[in-house]
């Protein structure tokens, strides 16, 4: 691949996290090798958001798993001012909490990490909200709202709640900064689209600097009308992450 060039311009944000002989590999043999301007304002705009952010500075995180966004919940536990989680990662949090969630999304062998990043955002004053009521779904498409902790044991949590959407919809509402990173349930059915559209429309509404993460979170404020209506839509989901 080097010896087809002479210089090297990376401006694939999406995949430049990613070490593969096409982003590391040909910097070994060439020179100059450069970012180019999508990946400048990338990390322009991520840079700002995390090195000198308008407070209050809200991070909302969902999508299927804690494993996949530890690292991310640690390093922003030291920056915001407050901790939204919903969509599958939050039943491990629930679990860890006492709670029972039937047959939601469940890394039982996180749950002692959860206590422990709960345990962190109280040490560093971080308000760690988690859903209060979830929107449940058994096999036969039964639809039911419950309490988030006492989730049936044929249902399986799919979105958050009414209640839990006001709450997370007013913080977002009123912050200075807010990065979003996954969805707050499976919104690729209509039914359980309702609060990952609550927090897109929050996104929308609010007033200050207004960030989605990319990936799911991209794909869900586009396919719902608000991308136009933030600050910036990143076009890399594990990049914006790392």
């Amino acid at each position: 691949l080097a010896s087809l060039a002479d210089c090297y311009v990376d401006d694939a944000f999406g995949s430049c996290h990613r070490a593969h002989c096409s982003t590391e590999g040909v910097t070994k043999f060439l020179s100059p090798c450069v970012a180019g301007y999508l990946i400048g304002k990338e990390l322009s705009i991520m840079g700002k958001a995390l090195e000198d952010p308008a407070r209050p500075f809200v991070a909302v995180l969902g999508g299927a798993k804690v494993s996949d966004k530890i690292g991310v919940i640690n390093n922003l536990l030291d920056k915001v001012d407050t901790l939204i989680i919903g969509g599958g990662m939050s039943y491990t949090f629930q679990v860890a909490l006492g709670g029972h969630v039937g047959k939601s999304l469940l890394e039982l062998d996180k749950v002692d990490l959860a206590k422990e990043l709960m345990e962190k955002a109280k040490a560093k004053h971080v308000k760690l909200l988690l859903p209060v009521d979830n929107e449940a779904g058994d096999s036969f498409s039964m639809r039911i709202t419950v309490h988030s902790k006492e989730i049936p044991d044929n249902f399986e949590g799919m979105d958050i709640g009414p209640k839990t959407q006001v709450i997370f919809a007013n913080e977002v509402v009123n912050a200075g900064t807010v990065v979003w990173n996954g969805p707050m349930g499976v919104f690729e059915f209509d039914n359980f689209a309702v609060g990952t559209r609550a927090i897109a429309k929050a996104m929308a509404e609010c007033k200050g600097v207004t960030i989605i993460g990319g990936g799911d979170s991209a794909a869900a404020i586009e396919q719902m009308g608000f991308a136009n209506k933030v600050t910036h839509v990143s076009t890399g989901g594990g990049a914006s992450l790392e």
